[in-house]
């Protein structure tokens, strides 16, 4: 403690400025110790996800159905009261449902009064879901084969038809959907296995894993296909998120990069139909976007990350940025603990998105005007609020990051006031990439690089259909059965059979959110 006292300067001047750094130091250690208890033990969201409020609301409901029913179970009135309000909030179940119709009549027909024959005059009609349990079944095909009697020279037998995978079990809808089951449910391989085990099919996860990457390479083209319609739009949504990719010889993964381009122009009214589409690479370098998006002119929105900066570079391509990134930072301070400049930005943020959820759905012209009368003032008023906070505060705090962060990426927050097609943040395609979290959270990871291209291919597709409220089984199964029928008429898949099957996606009309 002495030879540290020694060390100290006699100026006081120069102590006044050790004891202001290390005060500096000292608060932004607090509050990133702050942030990490709130990341460990808090939610991080701003708002509280959906999915877990209805996690919170299905166990009230179930406690309540416990309560109803020992009620019913011991009163007539409040089961027939209960009755009548099913039949009122029940709804009407899809007409395309198969009915198995069941009569329930009576066993003797005569007048209980006179003994008369007695004649329908109505009949009430109720109707309940079933379910029946997913069957697996056989598609057995016979070929016959012919010889002439008189000769006996030829045998003649109908060609076999093409399969997907050739000289393998599984039909073209099998295929699909063990595609869908691991893509969309989120269903490893291996836990696939074990469901048909339950069935008696003994079907071993390498022989799945050998399904799923022949129907990838066969969906190959359409993936390059939506990656064109990606390059031919004028503005899309832009971001990357990390894949585990199982590294050979080293007993650990190393860290790839799903990147995710989407375009979805339904707030606006426009007539592009929305899609997705991923694109695996082995790093986040700034040349992958160059890459994917080569040829492409006009806005890109995107996060904050400084690879895309490579793509501002070229004079075809303009940065929009994403206020929920900047509006995360403030609150991620202000949620932390009392810090009130943060908390007025975070209020002066939810303000502009306030003007938005009005606007949402309208054309671009009258989202431009709202937004020059209305979202304009804000943020004429908050950028120099944001410098004059900035200069009162240390320069080393988490707050003056925070307001760097939006202060150097202005001209890109701003850009969404000029023009009604764009979004005030890119949270279209950050939606686009949660289902490749649940997917990583439940497989860890991808087993090779071209496992993980697998993965970018069908996620692409199954995406794009549920972003255009298309069922992904039933349209894999269609694309892999159109695929078979392109080499039963002996056109190459990845020559000039893509174009019998391509996406219906671009022919589909724009569904409003």
């Amino acid at each position: 403690m002495a030879q540290a006292i020694e060390k100290l300067p006699d100026d006081p001047n120069e102590l006044k400025a050790m004891l202001l750094a290390e005060r500096a130091r000292n608060e932004r250690l607090v509050q990133i110790i702050k942030e990490m208890q709130r990341h460990r033990f808090g939610r991080r969201a701003e708002t509280l996800p959906e999915d877990q409020m209805l996690l919170a609301l299905e166990e009230v409901e179930q406690t309540e159905a416990v309560a109803a029913a020992e009620a019913e179970a011991s009163s007539a009135p409040e089961r027939e009261k209960a009755a009548r309000k099913c039949r009122t909030n029940r709804g009407a179940l899809p007409a395309h449902l198969p009915r198995v119709e069941t009569i329930v009549d009576i066993e003797d027909k005569a007048c209980p009064c006179c003994k008369g024959v007695l004649h329908q005059i109505g009949e009430d009609v109720s109707e309940r879901l079933d379910v029946v349990p997913a069957q697996f079944g056989v598609l057995l095909t016979r070929r016959p084969k012919y010889a002439c009697r008189a000769c006996e020279g030829a045998v003649v037998q109908a060609p076999a038809p093409a399969r997907l995978i050739e000289g393998g079990l599984p039909t073209e809808a099998t295929v699909a959907h063990v595609l869908v089951s691991k893509y969309a449910d989120h269903l490893p391989l291996y836990r696939q296995a074990q469901i048909y085990a339950r069935q008696g099919i003994a079907l071993d996860h390498s022989t799945l894993a050998d399904w799923v990457g022949r129907a990838a390479w066969h969906l190959r083209p359409l993936h390059e296909r939506l990656l064109e319609q990606i390059r031919a739009s004028t503005k899309i949504f832009a971001d990357e998120t990390r894949a585990p990719v199982l590294d050979p010889g080293r007993g650990r993964t190393k860290t790839g990069q799903l990147w995710a381009y989407a375009r979805d122009d339904r707030r606006w009214g426009g007539a592009d139909p929305p899609l997705a589409v991923y694109v695996y690479a082995q790093n986040r370098k700034s040349e992958q976007p160059l890459v994917h998006l080569a040829g492409f002119t006009g806005i890109v929105q995107v996060d904050g990350y400084a690879g895309y900066q490579a793509l501002a570079q070229k004079n075809s391509v303009s940065l929009a940025f994403c206020w929920a990134h900047v509006r995360r930072r403030f609150y991620e301070l202000a949620a932390a603990g009392p810090a009130p400049i943060a908390a007025q930005a975070f209020e002066r943020i939810g303000a502009l998105y306030s003007i938005e959820s009005q606007i949402r759905c309208r054309s671009p012209g009258e989202r431009r005007d709202a937004r020059q009368e209305k979202s304009r003032p804000i943020l004429d008023a908050l950028e120099p609020w944001l410098r004059e906070k900035l200069a009162l505060i240390s320069q080393k705090t988490r707050l003056a990051e925070a307001i760097r962060y939006a202060l150097s990426r202005w001209d890109g927050l701003t850009r969404f006031l000029d023009d009604g097609r764009f979004e005030i943040d890119s949270n279209i395609v950050e939606r686009a990439i949660r289902p490749i979290a649940l997917n990583r959270k439940n497989a860890l990871f991808a087993g090779s690089d071209g496992g993980a291209e697998n993965w970018a291919i069908v996620a692409s597709l199954i995406e794009t259909c549920n972003l255009n409220g298309v069922d992904p089984l039933a349209y894999m199964t269609d694309v892999l059965i159109k695929i078979v029928n392109c080499q039963w008429r002996g056109q190459s898949v990845h020559e000039g059979g893509v174009k019998v099957y391509r996406s219906g996606f671009e022919k589909r009309a724009a569904r409003p959110l």
